[in-house]
This record gives structure tokens, C-alpha cells and sequence, in this order.
């Protein structure tokens, strides 16, 4: 008798920052390659801040990639042409300007975090996004982060009752130390039904490869 074969979605845990453009990126690929593949995948956002030291008042995007990486101004523009290029052609506009701003974002990972308990992690995650590259908002503010809770639906007010009160930052800051203590060092790190780490963003192709996989995979008895 054959192995029975799921038919449940792929669940793919992914670590990440909002203000981290390859997490865009391999979200957006690996959305393409469950389109292309028709396998549907369980998407579950995890915390993590690549730069948890960030002051309040952020940080000028180029003045920040020159002194985190030793980016020239060249390569640090090319860079964003790049990123601009692929996102386009998945679907996203990056909207990057000399006056852009690296920001905080503990507290947007902590609006994720309430967001999810009433089962709009992903779609804050992506407003999260949209806010930050495209709209070049502040995703430190709490007052823009009450204003895109409402931009999905949540109640704006109660989002920034929550955050005022911190209520949520001791369960973010253990989450994000979490995955520190697993060796997560860069994002997007993507964990495909708990048994493979993938990181960075790998291409449609890759991950339509990794849905095969593990859709084809037998069934937990």
C-alpha cells in the first residue's frame, strides 16, 4: 500500500526584519513559486532586528550601509538599483531616495507579535514592508505603527495602547534570542517544515524545488 501523501501546505517559518529588503525579496519568490507550483504554504513570521541598537531618531541609509559595510556611494547605489530591478518584477516598489532612513524596529516586530494573536501577522508583516520601502515611513513611530494596524483591519487604538505599555517587548526580545541561540546570524532564514534552514533569498526556482519536496513528502502518521 503506497505512503499516504499530505495535501496540507508547506509550513515555512521566516525569520526576519521589516526594514530588510532580501526579506522582501525571498518572500516574494517563494509567494511565485507556490503560485507556479500550486503547493500552498503556512507562512509563519519570526523577529529579528538587524540592527537592535538603532537610536530612536534612525539613521541615513547610506551613511548607514557605508559604515556597517564600507559601501562606497557607488556600490551602495547600485546596490538599491538592483534591489529596485528584482523588486519590480515581483511585484513591489522599492522607492529609495538620498534622504532615506534605517529605523528601529523593535517595536514593529512587537505590533507583529500582538497582530498574530488575532491572526494578522502577515498581513502587518507586509504592510510593515510596504511601509518602510515604499512608503518611506518611520517603523519606529508608534503613531505610524497604530496607523498601519488599521491599514489591516486591527483596531489602531488598542495597537497603540499596546505598544505604549510594552506589553509585548519581553515576549519579542525572548523570541529574538531564540533564534540567536540557533545560530541565526542573517535574514531571511527560512525553515521548511521544521527540518531545513535556508538563508538569503534563493530564487522562485529554488523554492518551487523545496515545495515539491516536502509536498511529496509522506504524511506524519
Amino acid at each position: 500500500m503506497p505512503a499516504p501523501v499530505r495535501v496540507d501546505p508547506v509550513r515555512v517559518d521566516i525569520v526576519s526584519d521589516v526594514v530588510c529588503p532580501w526579506c522582501v525579496i525571498g518572500w516574494r519568490q517563494l509567494a511565485a513559486a507556490s503560485a507556479a507550483t500550486g503547493i500552498p504554504v503556512e507562512v509563519h513570521w519570526h523577529p529579528f532586528e538587524l540592527n537592535p541598537d538603532m537610536p530612536a531618531e534612525g539613521e541615513n541609509l547610506r551613511a548607514h550601509v557605508a559604515r556597517k559595510y564600507g559601501a562606497s556611494a557607488e556600490s551602495s547605489r547600485a546596490a538599491r538599483d538592483r534591489m529596485t530591478e528584482i523588486g519590480a518584477g515581483l511585484g513591489f516598489v522599492f522607492d529609495y531616495s538620498d534622504e532615506s532612513r534605517m529605523r528601529n524596529t523593535f517595536k514593529a516586530h512587537q505590533l507583529i507579535d500582538w497582530a498574530g494573536e488575532q491572526g494578522r501577522a502577515h498581513e502587518t508583516k507586509q504592510a510593515l514592508f510596504e511601509a518602510f520601502f515604499t512608503r518611506g515611513e518611520d517603523v519606529s513611530d508608534p503613531a505610524l505603527l497604530a496607523e498601519v494596524a488599521g491599514r489591516v483591519g486591527l483596531d489602531p487604538e488598542a495597537a497603540r495602547a499596546m505598544l505604549d505599555a510594552g506589553e509585548r517587548a519581553g515576549k519579542v526580545r525572548e523570541h529574538q534570542t531564540e533564534w540567536l541561540e540557533r545560530g541565526i546570524r542573517a535574514v531571511p532564514s527560512m525553515i521548511f517544515e521544521g527540518r531545513r534552514l535556508v538563508p538569503g533569498a534563493q530564487g522562485e526556482d529554488s523554492y518551487a524545488v523545496l515545495l515539491r519536496r516536502y509536498a511529496e513528502a509522506p504524511a506524519a502518521t
